[in-house]
């Protein structure tokens, strides 16, 4: 009998916590965004290397300023795309359903 008020406890605590829908539900959401081509991807590192080898020392403030912000926003893309293609749904355990978990694993 014990077992079962502990199971039902647990049921309760944790069911809540669980999230069964969709992350984008109720969210608006933008164009899909395409993974990056072949092409896309050497010209970025052809980019970025070419800055790397940059001899910074001649240019002004302003072109500095403008190289740190084209790597900037590669960078804001790069991280746009790569969370869109690891976005999923999951499982979602509250922290108070954890400790549940443990104290149930200790007890019985």
């Amino acid at each position: 009998m014990k077992k079962i008020v502990y199971v039902l406890i647990f049921l309760l605590l944790a069911l809540p916590a669980v999230s069964a829908t969709d992350p984008n539900d109720g969210a608006d959401v933008k164009g899909e965004v395409q993974p990056y081509t072949k092409e896309e991807v050497m010209a970025i590192e052809a980019r970025i290397m070419e800055i790397k080898e940059m001899d910074k020392s001649e240019l002004t403030r302003d072109e500095k300023k403008a190289l740190r912000k084209e790597l900037k926003d590669m960078r804001k893309d790069i991280r746009e795309r790569d969370e869109h293609r690891h976005r999923s749904g999951g499982l979602f355990i509250s922290t108070g359903a954890i400790i549940v978990i443990l104290l149930l694993i200790i007890i019985l």
